[in-house]
């Protein structure tokens, strides 16, 4: 019946009825099992706060807001800026991170502030938790896995030294605008040399060969230099205030420590490469002077990534059991046997079926991983590795197949340990569920 007044609308959070609004709804409850994971993020944003009481301060976001805010920015692949305007503006995203209805929604900058205070060990942590969470429930039982590896790029701009030379000019004559803004112009002054740097770069990147270039890189890293020079004389300035300098001239003072660094790891490099002509290792350049820890990642001769590389062991209902980020750019063949051991640490066990892509297949590997007590063990593996210490399965013509060859016979989804589907199907040998893989060698 049409009412000629609205009643007081209720402001009970209530789960719309849409297929994204439930999955928010099973991973609220799926939260709410263990609420140790929200003690976990509360105890860093106590240490970011420098261990204050819940006594003093403006409340801010709890450890539950915080940890539900970044599973909704790492499901839509927000940016922080996204993530505010999707929490003020969407009803089941305020309803799963329990903001209410109404009212107060955390900012851009909020948000980063109190996701970034997580840690590695407390994300770790909550990721262990969630596991044995699924454990529990029979999702998933640990005992098939995958191990693969993979590269997760870096959020930077394709470096150049051109570029980088730039970024560290760009960055470094804003942190001293900002030092003569603490100091006073009558304490501090600086010539702004951001628009030389840039006619520069821009010359750079017109060149056509590289003696064209030559010039314009040596005035460029001569003016990084000078801005260089400018940064370091202003970090001087605010060190002599000592200990009664305010907390906005601290950040400052440590924001120029870690700049003038990064800047001196690009300057270097670029003078021997562009300069002398020499050959620079990759262990010694920087990729970008934002995000530092970035690896060169080289993928055979295909392709260059700028990044980490990571490797994932993965469980049959598709859940990653663990995630290891690895320095440099490891062989695959080097990570088998340690992945393997951290499942066993992980669950007390080893599991029942493994599977390796190409890249960990060799005959050392699997045999020490078949002493561990693993009972199936499977790969893909080129030709030559196969020769002479492993045989290929032959598979049967499996459903839905066009062919049924001894080396590329495709296996039925059924039959993958990553399927949600009964497994009920065998290979050639007895053994079900083994992956979906061309190629197979055997233990």
């Amino acid at each position: 019946m049409r009412q000629a007044v609205s009643i007081q609308p209720d402001l009970t959070e209530k789960w719309l009825d849409l297929d994204h609004a439930k999955e928010l709804e099973a991973i609220s409850r799926l939260l709410d099992r263990d609420p140790r994971i929200y003690e976990l993020a509360w105890q860093d944003l106590q240490l970011q706060a420098g261990g204050k009481g819940q006594s003093t301060g403006a409340r801010g976001m709890s450890g539950e807001q915080v940890v539900r805010a970044l599973i909704v920015k790492q499901m839509g692949g927000f940016s922080y800026s996204e993530l505010a305007f999707h929490l003020e503006d969407s009803r089941s995203y305020r309803t799963f991170c329990r903001l209410g209805l109404v009212g107060w929604t955390p900012k851009k900058s909020t948000l980063a502030q109190n996701i970034k205070a997580l840690t590695c060990a407390t994300l770790e942590a909550i990721h262990k938790r969630i596991v044995a969470l699924a454990l529990d429930t029979g999702v998933e039982r640990g005992n098939r896995v995958r191990v693969d590896a993979t590269v997760v790029e870096s959020n930077i701009h394709h470096p150049t030294d051109s570029e980088l030379l730039w970024d560290c000019v760009r960055v470094l004559t804003r942190l001293l605008a900002r030092a003569r803004g603490l100091l006073g112009s009558e304490h501090f002054s600086f010539r702004d040399r951001s628009r030389q740097a840039k006619r520069r770069r821009k010359k750079i990147n017109d060149s056509r060969t590289k003696d064209m270039r030559l010039q314009p890189y040596r005035d460029l890293i001569q003016i990084t230099e000078k801005v260089q020079d400018s940064a370091k004389a202003a970090r001087n300035v605010l060190a002599k205030q000592g200990p009664s300098q305010e907390s906005g001239a601290r950040r400052l003072l440590e924001e120029l420590d870690c700049f003038l660094e990064r800047t001196a790891t690009v300057i270097d490099p670029t003078r021997r490469r562009i300069l002398d002509g020499e050959t620079v290792p990759a262990s010694e350049k920087i990729v970008s002077i934002f995000e530092e820890h970035t690896a060169i990642i080289r993928k055979d001769a295909r392709e260059t990534l700028y990044g980490h590389k990571v490797c994932l062991t993965a469980g049959s209902s598709s859940l990653v059991l663990d995630l290891v980020i690895l320095q440099g750019n490891p062989p695959d063949s080097s990570l088998a046997t340690t992945m393997v051991q951290r499942h066993i640490a992980n669950h007390s066990q080893p599991p029942r079926q493994i599977a390796f892509d190409g890249g960990f297949a060799s005959k050392a590997n699997l045999e020490e991983i078949k002493q561990m007590g693993h009972h199936s063990i499977s790969c893909t593996m080129s030709s030559s590795a196969r020769a002479g210490a492993f045989r290929s399965v032959t598979w049967p013509r499996a459903p839905g197949s066009t062919s049924g060859c001894a080396t590329f016979a495709p296996v039925s989804k059924a039959s993958s340990p990553f399927s949600n589907a009964p497994l009920d199907s065998s290979d050639a040998l007895g053994d079900p569920g083994l992956p979906s893989r061309a190629t197979l060698g055997r233990v």
